[in-house]
């Protein structure tokens, strides 16, 4: 579905990527792990088109999408569920929804009835602006409003970063549904642990590169793994 292939990338002078490599297969959940600046947002960024590679190509369905523009990426099948959400403070749950939907979405399996089904939370504030809710609802949002465009792999940047206990919960069993269904998704988040009991397959990035690649029962039976690259 998305093949990431020596990709390099950097912000004026300050280089990030270093020869990233990345492949999520349709079905698959993949998580991308390592500290705070080592390139993960930046992958995800390159790949969605926000930042343009220096080096590298960015593959979807076989099609080369190096450094298109973001609406080319969205149409090829990528939702993203930014870091920070960024949902429209101005516009109500509803039409955040309902504002970036691809056209397609009445065909598609998420509708608006789907997501309410998904998080029925959303329903009940369905009209309240997107900068009434609490940080749990904004990021039931976020997912929402990107399963809105029915995309063929959904990226999750800090899927669950600075919400409650109780509302990380939430969103991971959201995300377990998710892979129930047999959606494709690319999650990054600090829960290693969280991580280990959802994911498929699991890459650790270090210094914009892939420095480790494995299955969950690999990652917890490697102790060294974490300490050398996860522990801050």
């Amino acid at each position: 579905m998305l093949v990431i292939e020596d990709l390099h990338a950097a912000y004026g002078d300050s280089r990030v990527l270093f020869g990233m490599n990345l492949s999520i297969d349709r079905g698959e959940v993949v998580a991308m792990l390592g500290r705070n600046g080592m390139g993960k947002t930046t992958t995800v960024s390159s790949a969605f088109g926000l930042v343009r590679p220096t080096k590298g190509k960015v593959s979807v369905d076989g099609r080369d999408l190096t450094g298109a523009a973001p609406h080319l990426v969205a149409r090829a099948g990528l939702g993203l569920v930014p870091e920070g959400r960024i949902i429209f403070p101005n516009l109500t749950v509803e039409e955040n929804l309902v504002a970036t939907a691809r056209a397609s979405a009445r065909k598609g399996k998420w509708t608006l009835e789907a997501i309410y089904d998904l998080f029925p939370r959303l329903k009940e504030r369905r009209r309240n602006m997107g900068d009434q809710l609490s940080g749990g609802e904004q990021q039931m949002l976020a997912i929402g409003r990107a399963l809105m465009t029915n995309p063929e792999l959904i990226v999750l940047d800090e899927a669950t970063e600075g919400l409650a206990p109780l509302i990380r919960d939430q969103i991971w069993d959201c995300l377990k549904r998710l892979k129930a269904e047999g959606e494709a998704i690319l999650v990054i988040d600090k829960n290693v642990d969280a991580l280990a009991r959802f994911a498929d397959r699991h890459v650790v990035v270090e210094k914009g590169q892939v420095v480790w690649e494995g299955s969950s029962d690999e990652l917890l039976s490697t102790p060294e793994v974490k300490d050398r690259f996860l522990k801050v």
